[in-house]
């Protein structure tokens, strides 16, 4: 596998837009290689016949059942409320106007 040389290091910061000095550039460089190796590596040992996964361990959906329930009106919603508007919550703007 062919190593990252400096210039493709300091490139792929000024992709990232992060400002790297001279020496940060040294010392990350053979950094990224031995994470580039170890990364080959695996993929190397990852057949065809092992399916991906995010988990080592098969996990099921842990929502509830999405069942209609009664609940307030917007009236009794809105009945303590500072102030509103429409049937809904009205909130200082926080934001400048655009």
């Amino acid at each position: 596998m062919p190593e990252l040389s400096r210039d493709e290091v300091r490139h792929l910061a000024d992709l990232a837009r992060i400002d790297l000095s001279d020496a940060e550039l040294d010392h990350l460089a053979p950094q990224l290689n031995v994470i580039l190796e170890a990364v080959a590596s695996i993929q190397g040992v990852a057949g065809d016949d092992v399916a991906a996964t995010s988990h080592p361990i098969p996990m099921t959906n842990v929502f509830r059942e999405d069942v209609i329930r009664p609940s307030l009106t917007p009236a009794q919603a809105l009945a303590m409320a500072p102030a509103t508007e429409d049937d809904k919550f009205s909130v200082p703007r926080i934001l400048g106007e655009e």
